[in-house]
């Protein structure tokens, strides 16, 4: 009998920790099945196109502490609404190339690596007859079901690194140091790293502030001799009432406008307002860069094990998922389309307000 062959893509914006899962699912398909694995390159892209490599046990060997993603990503390329150049007006539904490349290759399942968008996309080819197991990944932290998903941990590190270094040239020169980070719609990223490093203002999506509540607390800060603020801004926080701010409208390929500008705009705002000098830093693609941490490198590895066990299984249509410390699963209908955002009620907007945070109105 031949042996089961399992697909593998790593779709949507590039994380540490991708290289782990893919360790996992390939040694433990190796090692306990007997099984084989393709990996598709680019993401959604690689599975339209059929461009694929085979994922053999000596090419993953040494890659778990790797950032990045051997087999390569894309934010840009929907299947069910596709590009194959940028010269192309319109997009085209090339989903049935990626139903015959699956069954091209004589898949038993495939693994899809990525967050909310990657997610969906799984959920809509498995009402196409595909056998999908995710595996939710984001610097973001937004994937419904699952406590947390791998890469967080990582960018989290990344920008408390940041923070702590800006934190020391902050006081130095007595300034509003204002540093944008990554989070379009969900703030977790921002909030964390706010908490971690005792940010004085954590301006996230979820919560809109007001000038007069930015810039009131940073005088009240200097009124009781503390000469200098922090001010951790999700890239996708915005003003009560106004609306986010663009680098550049909606992408052909992606159909998402692009953030950007939000912390320079704060800054601004802040040493108008206060007479504190004030200054901006962007983060940028550095959170999504990097070698992944130990609590995502062993996170990203149970995720990849249970994902392959799921897919021996039979089991379709679901996503691994982390709940109470335990590795479950999780439906990918109630993923789709439904991202998971900081509530304005939880702990941890609690925590960040006690110990003296400003978090917006």
């Amino acid at each position: 009998m031949a042996a089961r062959r399992i697909g593998v893509i790593t779709a949507g914006g590039d994380c540490p920790g991708l290289n782990a899962v893919i360790r996992a699912v390939v040694k433990k398909a190796v090692n306990d099945f007997g099984a084989e694995a393709v990996g598709f390159l680019d993401g959604f892209r690689g599975l339209v196109l059929d461009h694929h490599t085979p994922l053999t046990y000596e090419s993953v060997s040494s890659i778990i502490g790797v950032g990045g993603t051997i087999l390569g990503s894309s934010n840009r390329d929907n299947p069910f609404k596709f590009y194959y150049d940028d010269d192309q007006k319109e997009p085209v539904d090339a989903s049935q190339k990626a139903l015959d490349t699956y069954e091209r290759h004589g898949l038993s399942a495939l693994i899809c690596i990525g967050g909310d968008g990657t997610l969906s996309m799984s959920h809509e080819f498995c009402k196409k007859g595909l056998k999908i197991v995710g595996v939710p990944k984001t610097i973001d932290n937004d994937v419904q079901g699952t406590d947390q998903t791998f890469g967080f941990d990582s960018a989290v590190a990344t920008a408390c690194d940041a923070l702590d270094k800006i934190r020391t040239t902050a006081a130095s020169h007595h300034r509003a140091m204002v540093v944008e980070l990554m989070g379009r719609t969900a703030g977790w990223l921002t909030l964390f790293a706010g908490i971690a490093t005792g940010g004085d203002i954590i301006l996230i999506p979820e919560m809109p502030f007001s000038a007069e509540g930015v810039c009131g607390f940073v005088k009240r800060r200097s009124e009781k001799g503390r000469r200098y603020s922090i001010l951790c801004v999700a890239e996708g926080a915005h003003e009560s009432g106004k609306d986010q701010v663009l680098l550049e409208g909606k992408g052909k390929r992606t159909g998402m406008v692009r953030l950007g500008g939000i912390g320079q705009a704060v800054a601004e705002m802040v040493q108008e307002n206060t007479g504190v000098e004030a200054r901006t830093t962007v983060l940028g693609h550095i959170q999504r860069g990097g070698s992944p941490t130990t609590f995502d490198r062993i996170l990203a590895t149970r995720y990849g094990a249970h994902a392959i066990q799921l897919a021996m299984d039979g089991v379709s249509g679901v996503t691994v998922c982390l709940k109470g410390g335990a590795i479950d699963q999780f439906p990918l209908d109630k993923v789709a389309n439904n991202p998971r955002r900081v509530s304005p009620d939880s702990e941890f907007v609690r925590v960040a307000r006690s110990t003296g945070a400003y978090l917006g109105e």
